[in-house]
Protein backbone atom coordinates (compact mmCIF):
# COMPACT_ATOMS: atom_id res chain seq x y z
CA UNK A 1 0.00 0.00 0.00
CA UNK A 2 1.37 3.42 -0.90
CA UNK A 3 2.18 5.95 1.79
CA UNK A 4 -0.50 8.31 0.45
CA UNK A 5 -3.16 5.59 0.47
CA UNK A 6 -2.26 4.63 4.06
CA UNK A 7 -2.39 8.31 5.08
CA UNK A 8 -5.79 8.69 3.42
CA UNK A 9 -7.12 5.49 5.02
CA UNK A 10 -5.91 6.62 8.46
CA UNK A 11 -7.64 9.98 7.95
CA UNK A 12 -10.87 8.33 6.74
CA UNK A 13 -10.95 6.01 9.75
CA UNK A 14 -10.25 8.93 12.11
CA UNK A 15 -13.04 10.98 10.48
CA UNK A 16 -15.55 8.10 10.54
CA UNK A 17 -14.87 7.49 14.23
CA UNK A 18 -15.50 11.16 15.07
CA UNK A 19 -19.04 11.24 13.65
CA UNK A 20 -21.51 11.57 16.50
CA UNK A 21 -24.13 8.88 16.20
CA UNK A 22 -27.39 10.03 17.80
CA UNK A 23 -29.59 7.94 20.05
CA UNK A 24 -32.30 6.56 17.80
CA UNK A 25 -35.79 5.43 18.63
CA UNK A 26 -36.20 1.76 17.71
CA UNK A 27 -37.22 1.28 14.08
CA UNK A 28 -38.00 -1.69 11.86
CA UNK A 29 -35.30 -3.96 10.44
CA UNK A 30 -34.83 -3.40 6.71
CA UNK A 31 -32.35 -4.05 3.90
CA UNK A 32 -31.68 -1.52 1.18
CA UNK A 33 -29.40 -1.34 -1.82
CA UNK A 34 -27.92 2.13 -2.22
CA UNK A 35 -26.02 3.18 -5.34
CA UNK A 36 -24.04 6.41 -4.90
CA UNK A 37 -22.98 8.09 -8.15
CA UNK A 38 -20.63 11.06 -8.56
CA UNK A 39 -17.09 11.54 -7.26
CA UNK A 40 -17.21 8.56 -4.90
CA UNK A 41 -14.21 6.43 -5.87
CA UNK A 42 -10.60 7.05 -4.79
CA UNK A 43 -11.73 9.24 -1.85
CA UNK A 44 -12.10 6.60 0.89
CA UNK A 45 -15.87 6.37 0.39
CA UNK A 46 -16.14 2.58 0.89
CA UNK A 47 -13.89 2.66 3.96
CA UNK A 48 -15.85 5.53 5.55
CA UNK A 49 -19.18 3.83 4.83
CA UNK A 50 -17.88 0.55 6.27
CA UNK A 51 -16.49 2.18 9.45
CA UNK A 52 -19.76 3.98 10.19
CA UNK A 53 -21.87 0.92 9.32
CA UNK A 54 -19.82 -1.21 11.73
CA UNK A 55 -20.12 1.39 14.50
CA UNK A 56 -23.90 1.35 14.01
CA UNK A 57 -24.07 -2.47 14.00
CA UNK A 58 -25.33 -2.60 10.41
CA UNK A 59 -24.59 -5.62 8.23
CA UNK A 60 -24.08 -5.97 4.50
CA UNK A 61 -21.36 -4.93 2.08
CA UNK A 62 -20.03 -2.13 -0.12
CA UNK A 63 -18.16 -2.24 -3.44
CA UNK A 64 -17.01 -0.09 -6.34
CA UNK A 65 -18.79 -0.48 -9.67
CA UNK A 66 -17.07 -0.24 -13.05
CA UNK A 67 -19.09 2.88 -13.97
CA UNK A 68 -17.43 4.85 -11.14
CA UNK A 69 -20.30 4.57 -8.66
CA UNK A 70 -20.36 2.77 -5.30
CA UNK A 71 -23.00 0.16 -4.43
CA UNK A 72 -23.88 -0.95 -0.89
CA UNK A 73 -26.36 -3.35 0.63
CA UNK A 74 -27.25 -2.14 4.11
CA UNK A 75 -29.22 -4.11 6.68
CA UNK A 76 -30.32 -2.90 10.08
CA UNK A 77 -32.76 -0.52 11.69
CA UNK A 78 -34.31 1.87 9.19
CA UNK A 79 -33.34 5.06 11.10
CA UNK A 80 -29.72 3.88 11.30
CA UNK A 81 -29.54 3.26 7.55
CA UNK A 82 -31.14 6.66 6.84
CA UNK A 83 -28.51 8.34 9.05
CA UNK A 84 -25.63 6.51 7.34
CA UNK A 85 -26.89 7.41 3.85
CA UNK A 86 -27.19 11.10 4.87
CA UNK A 87 -23.63 11.01 6.29
CA UNK A 88 -22.30 9.66 3.01
CA UNK A 89 -24.21 12.26 0.97
CA UNK A 90 -22.66 15.06 3.06
CA UNK A 91 -19.02 13.89 2.82
CA UNK A 92 -16.84 16.81 1.75
CA UNK A 93 -14.17 14.54 0.15
CA UNK A 94 -16.81 13.05 -2.14
CA UNK A 95 -19.59 14.41 -4.27
CA UNK A 96 -22.75 12.32 -4.47
CA UNK A 97 -24.80 13.70 -7.35
CA UNK A 98 -27.21 10.79 -7.66
CA UNK A 99 -28.50 8.24 -5.16
CA UNK A 100 -30.68 5.25 -5.97
CA UNK A 101 -32.25 3.27 -3.12
CA UNK A 102 -33.94 -0.08 -3.63
CA UNK A 103 -35.77 -2.03 -0.92
CA UNK A 104 -34.62 -5.66 -0.54
CA UNK A 105 -35.68 -8.62 1.60
CA UNK A 106 -33.61 -9.00 4.77
CA UNK A 107 -30.90 -11.67 4.87
CA UNK A 108 -31.10 -14.01 7.84
CA UNK A 109 -27.91 -14.81 9.72
CA UNK A 110 -25.78 -12.01 8.28
CA UNK A 111 -23.53 -10.76 11.08
CA UNK A 112 -20.90 -8.43 9.59
CA UNK A 113 -20.23 -5.58 7.18
CA UNK A 114 -17.56 -6.05 4.50
CA UNK A 115 -15.80 -4.11 1.76
CA UNK A 116 -15.88 -6.16 -1.43
CA UNK A 117 -13.13 -5.86 -4.01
Amino acid sequence: MSVLKKFRNDYVTWHANRIKIPDFKPSKMIRQKAVFAGKVQKVGFRLELSCIAQRMKLTGWVRNLEDGSVEAELQGEELHIDFLVKCMQSLKRASVNNLTITELPTVEGEDSFTIQK
